[in-house]
């Protein structure tokens, strides 16, 4: 696969395709295997390398998420070697 900037149009089509993935994961509770067509297309319709900066953005997003609601709590474990 070459790589050349997506148009506009298929930038709007991943970006589609996510957001609808992400509110699947989203009404399910992040069960992904209820969520695997909306999962193949998001794949197909983004370059590999957006694909894997999306998913660690929702990683992300969701520990942000966490902190605001929750605050930090450090690991049990931590500082203890």
């Amino acid at each position: 696969a070459k790589m050349s900037a997506p148009t506009m149009e298929e930038r709007k089509a991943c970006w589609g395709a996510r957001d609808e993935f992400w509110q699947c994961l989203d009404r399910h509770a992040d069960d992904a295997s209820k969520c695997e067509k909306l999962r193949l297309s998001f794949e197909s319709r983004c370059p590999q390398q957006w694909v894997k900066h999306f998913d660690r953005r929702r990683d992300f997003l969701k520990y942000k998420r966490k902190l605001e609601t929750e605050g930090y709590h450090p690991p049990e474990d931590a500082g203890k070697s």
